[in-house]
């Protein structure tokens, strides 16, 4: 039996869809179905069936793919085991939002690494939904989540529901970030008013448990119809807020570092329920390593350094 079929059984059911599961394994979704029905005449059952909500595992599949998790994390195990002929090899994996400051104190950690040992560092910048189940499904060991305060519930519930733990980082409000070449940039004091007349540029996969996000967001409460363009990228964020002067962007604090660089300000605009947390969220009994405590502080230290500029 096919080890690798797991993996694409693994990734159906954290996905919920063989489409979207096909485009994360980088293959054709008729070569995926091909493999998942294959798999099935093997075990002599059907793993998934079809629902309104998705497809979802029947109760067999559950079972199967209980034990599968388990086997891919053995194998997982033994393929460390030759990984690398370092004893002392450094390792973090971290999923982390599009923050810069998360971004500055991740590069500040990765500065003071030690050069002369193995190596093994990544990190992936994306929404709070993928961070959980990236450290729920042990791809990765720590995750950052951001999500605004009034549905700090709902984040926390499906938290728990996934056997993870949550400490908080830091609570804060957006800002306004905007070029210096920006017709607002003179003003001290703006008002959602001031910015319907302005490109908005938004992360474009916010997704809540539970809550269909067409109807949240800051761009939702400030200017329900306007000129927006969605991002993924923080590059390409901070391209558009330079060179394009009619762009904005609600964002965390940045690091004065950002700002000098691209040629930025940010201002404070007062706007309902604009209080949001980054979370740091890890699994039951995961024990923090020697590196992961060196993470942390570097994390910690990026945001005090910004927290006390803003508001100081």
């Amino acid at each position: 039996m096919n080890t690798q079929f797991f993996n694409y059984a693994i990734e159906i059911e954290r996905t919920g869809s063989i489409t979207k599961a096909a485009h994360n394994l980088f293959m054709a979704q008729p070569n995926l179905s091909k493999a998942i029905k294959e798999l099935e005449k093997q075990l002599g059952y059907e793993i998934f069936e079809r629902t309104q909500a998705g497809i979802i595992p029947t109760e067999k599949g559950r079972n199967f793919l209980v034990h599968a998790k388990s086997i891919m994390e053995h194998v997982e195990e033994l393929e460390a085991l030759g990984a690398s002929e370092l004893v002392d090899n450094q390792k973090l994996r971290i999923s982390i939002p599009r923050g810069s400051y998360i971004a500055e104190g991740f590069t500040e950690f990765v500065s003071e690494l030690n050069k002369e040992q193995g190596m093994e560092i990544t990190i992936q910048e994306t929404n709070s939904m993928q961070a959980i189940n990236n450290v729920a499904y042990e791809k990765f060991d720590l995750g950052i989540i951001r999500y605004q305060s009034i549905y700090e519930n709902y984040f926390l519930d499906f938290v728990k529901s996934n056997g993870l733990q949550q400490e908080l980082v830091w609570e804060f409000e957006y800002l306004v970030v905007m070029s210096k070449a920006n017709p607002l940039a003179e003003a001290h004091v703006i008002c959602a008013e001031d910015l319907f007349s302005y490109i908005e540029l938004s992360h474009a996969d916010l997704v809540i448990p539970y809550v269909d996000r067409r109807s949240t967001g800051l761009q939702e409460q400030v200017q329900k119809e306007g000129k927006h363009i969605y991002v993924y990228d923080r590059g390409c964020q901070f391209d558009l807020l330079t060179r394009v002067p009619d762009t904005y962007m609600w964002v965390s604090p940045l690091p004065q570092t950002y700002l000098e660089q691209y040629g930025l300000i940010q201002r404070k605009c007062d706007i309902p329920n604009n209080s949001y947390k980054d979370v740091l969220i890890y699994r039951n009994r995961y024990e923090f390593s020697e590196l992961d405590e060196k993470f942390k502080k570097k994390l910690y230290m990026a945001r005090d350094e910004v927290a006390y500029r803003e508001y100081k």
